[in-house]
């Protein structure tokens, strides 16, 4: 059972086996365990609750309260991706003085994040959310705009420092660019079955996207 390992983030705390009377707040985290699970699963089909309940050998209204609906549920997950990334983030942003160096450690650091935790690149890349609450995917949609921000700003800093004539302007459009890289390889990582790699090449992608 997945417990969100990675390198480069913390993980949800371990849930213990399912038994009958699970401490408060134990058997929620066995349910997004549960679910990121399934998620991981290459060619995996939408999830169903009652999917969800069997693989737990719980009862669907066993589910539900704790979780008011599947939604609920993703929300879960997505409130996990965004607690973990963004915790990097600001810790990066605050360690590293060196614009590029920072801007290149953010790419990294989302893109390592998807590879160690595939059923959270399904979440990111939208793949899981197709037959889901509209409202999901534009969490997901305002995590990477919140992401495209921090970039921008790094590569603000960047080009002010280089001498840009424009540097607002040189930010904001590489700072589209990276995002729309990131996404674009959690989407290939997600719909390969998990065998293109986030990483892959990735220095090397970077070296010709930032320079």
């Amino acid at each position: 059972m997945s417990e969100f390992e990675s390198e480069v983030s913390p993980s949800l705390p371990a849930a213990a086996a399912p038994r009958k009377r699970p401490k408060p707040g134990e058997r929620r985290v066995q349910i997004l365990q549960a679910l990121a699970t399934m998620l991981e699963q290459p060619g995996a089909e939408r999830i169903t609750t009652s999917a969800l309940a069997s693989r737990l050998e719980v009862s669907e209204a066993a589910l539900y309260r704790h979780f008011a609906s599947k939604a609920q549920m993703f929300e879960g997950l997505i409130e996990f991706i965004e607690q973990t990334v963004f915790t990097l983030v600001n810790q990066i942003t605050e360690r590293e003085t060196d614009p590029g160096v920072r801007t290149r450690k953010l790419v990294m650091m989302l893109l390592q994040f998807g590879e160690k935790n595939p059923g959270m690149t399904r979440v990111m890349a939208g793949d899981a959310l197709v037959f889901e609450n509209d409202r999901l995917q534009e969490r997901m949609n305002q995590f990477f705009d919140k992401l495209e921000a921090s970039l921008k700003q790094s590569l603000r800093e960047g080009a002010a420092s280089d001498g840009a004539a424009m540097p607002t302007v040189q930010a904001q459009v590489q700072a589209s660019v990276l995002v729309a890289f990131m996404m674009g390889r959690l989407q290939r990582y997600s719909r390969s079955g998990f065998k293109r790699l986030p990483s892959e090449h990735l220095d090397a992608s970077l070296g010709m996207l930032l320079g």
